[in-house]
């Protein structure tokens, strides 16, 4: 690996692609303007055009592309008119992910994603296209802890068994029926029908609604039966696809993540990167006992955005954790049974900015369009019982080493922290507040680029200076 190496030839179409895809918008927006006038055709020919232009740059910046390992660091150049040159030092590295889309799969290659403690919202370093052995043998060579190696230990060695947890088939199908991505779907759909309704000659938009407007109310109803029953499916087989063969799999410094069946991602997670671990529960999952568990990590990326969060798991049941969290994570006690309620005084708080919008448009509907009142009244119905269910699920828990705070906005989520990688506390409280005994926290995390920030609001006031005092007083 000291010799400098180019790229597979590959990664000239993953770079062709890359720049389309930040383009897709504006391109796609000049088509459905252009589409069935003389403009397209010019259109058409720009798209052509850009084509050939982005390949040329790509083929020249593939060529100029050049990585290799030298002592203990990564060197990459790079760069057509003005060169840059990339130190990464293997000390510094927190993860290295492989990632195989399906044309990587095809090939028999792989993406290296490389992120360090300075990473910010994109990786470090990412060499878009090698071979899988040579990803392999890249992550093998700039890892400090070869743990992951294991085909490679001498006979003579004893092996190890790593703790490790997989997901069935059965669970995935749960994981789908719950997902709620159906409606992300029908919403999807519904756009582009608006968008490509526009296309449909007058003549047959009119017959198709005439005949559904004949047709039986049975039949109807069947069509739309069937449809919602497809669109679950699509559903479904997202999510298998997306977390088909999820593996987590424990090391002495890491926990070693695969998932995917079209898109394979590997993924490391450094335990001393771990600033919280999660479980959400949506409004579908909670009564059946299911949600996420996730983790919360400092600094690097993960492709996705600054506030994304790493599945430790797609979905578990809530009385498995304590189980799950003992094989993969024992750093982490488990969730607490129950957590201590905020008191019934909060209440009004609640109540009031769960329905405050819904209540102005209330009053504004019955002053101008009093004969729907009944449309914002179902949702200030809604709003006081979304209200209801936030000041149900708040609540806290903590011990010597660690806090848990449980609140809601739509899901319900349950983050439990360290004492030691809390970076700070915050005690919020207004003049009515303070006349009532209560108070709001803030607790903040590292996380990504951005950090994350949890609220419990209206807590008892005496509860706010215990906890104050527990992460201020405590001997570190």
């Amino acid at each position: 690996m000291s010799e400098p190496r180019r790229l597979h030839p590959a990664a000239v179409i993953f770079s062709v692609i890359k720049i389309f895809k930040n383009l897709i918008y504006v391109i796609g927006a000049g088509v459905l303007a252009s589409f069935g006038n003389t403009m397209f055709i010019y259109i058409a020919l720009g798209i052509l055009g850009l084509t050939i232009i982005f390949t040329i740059i790509s083929i020249i910046d593939w060529f100029r592309f050049h990585y290799y390992i030298e002592g203990d660091e990564l060197r990459i150049e790079q760069g057509i008119f003005v060169r840059k040159h990339r130190y990464i030092s293997k000390n510094r590295i927190q993860s290295i992910d492989l990632t195989q889309g399906v044309i990587h799969r095809i090939l028999k290659l792989t993406k290296v994603q490389i992120e360090t403690a300075g990473s910010g919202l994109e990786t470090e370093a990412s060499l878009s296209a090698v071979t899988f052995s040579e990803g392999e043998a890249i992550r093998r060579e700039l890892k400090s802890d070869q743990s992951l190696v294991k085909e490679e230990q001498s006979e003579s060695e004893e092996t190890v068994e790593y703790p490790q947890r997989q997901i069935t088939f059965n669970r995935l199908i749960v994981a789908g029926l719950t997902s709620g991505s159906v409606g992300v779907i029908i919403g999807l759909m519904a756009v582009g029908f608006s968008e490509i309704e526009r296309f449909i000659p007058d003549s047959v938009y009119d017959q198709a609604m005439s005949w559904m407007l004949s047709s039986a109310v049975e039949l109807l109803i069947f069509l739309a039966l069937v449809t919602f029953i497809l669109l679950y499916a699509l559903g479904i087989l997202g999510t298998v696809i997306k977390f088909g063969r999820f593996q987590i799999t424990r090391y002495e410094t890491e926990l070693f993540i695969t998932r995917g069946l079209l898109e394979k991602k590997q993924m490391t997670i450094p335990l001393k990167r771990i600033q919280a671990i999660g479980f959400k529960q949506s409004l579908i999952r909670q009564p059946l006992g299911f949600g996420t568990l996730y983790v919360e990590t400092a600094g690097g990326a993960d492709g996705q955005n600054a506030n994304a969060r790493t599945y430790l798991f797609p979905i578990i049941r809530y009385d498995e954790l304590r189980q799950f969290l003992q094989t993969v994570l024992p750093e982490y006690e488990a969730f607490p049974e129950q957590v201590q309620a905020i008191p019934k005084k909060a209440n009004f708080f609640y109540y009031v900015r769960a329905a405050f919008f819904p209540v102005v448009a209330l009053i504004a509907i019955l002053i101008f369009l009093p004969f729907v009142w009944y449309v914002p009244t179902i949702l200030v119905l809604l709003a006081v019982g979304l209200g209801l269910l936030r000041r149900q699920t708040a609540g806290y828990s903590w011990d010597d080493q660690q806090l848990t705070l449980a609140y809601r906005d739509f899901s319900k989520d349950m983050v439990m922290m360290k004492h030691n990688r809390i970076q700070a506390f915050e005690k919020r409280q207004s003049i009515l507040h303070k006349r009532l005994g209560l108070a709001t926290i803030r607790v903040s995390l590292l996380n990504h680029f951005a950090g994350r920030h949890v609220l419990l609001k209206e807590m008892a006031e005496s509860e706010v200076d215990r906890l104050s005092d527990w992460y201020s007083l405590r001997k570190q």
